[in-house]
């Protein structure tokens, strides 16, 4: 259930990226009125709060196999520190 669970997540996280591109180009645009400029952007926030805290999480979940001195391999949580 939790391969689902990401699943769905993860179909949110696009459908939510999607939209957010569609009001980007939609306010680029400049066709829309101040009303109706202020929702998009004020729904732009929303979802880019949603997207970053999707992100957060999927972040969270990454392990990286490290080999031990004697060979071995563990799954440890991965860092940025670890990056560089």
């Amino acid at each position: 259930m939790a391969g689902e669970q990401g699943a769905t997540s993860m179909a949110d996280f696009e459908k939510s990226l999607d939209e957010l591109e569609k009001l980007v180009r939609d306010l680029e645009q400049g066709e829309l009125s101040l009303e109706q400029s202020l929702t998009a952007f004020e729904r732009g926030v929303k979802l880019t709060r949603e997207c970053q805290q999707a992100l957060k999480s999927a972040e969270q979940r990454v392990e990286q196999l490290v080999q031990n001195s004697d060979g071995t391999l563990e799954a440890r949580p991965f860092s940025a520190d670890d990056a560089g």
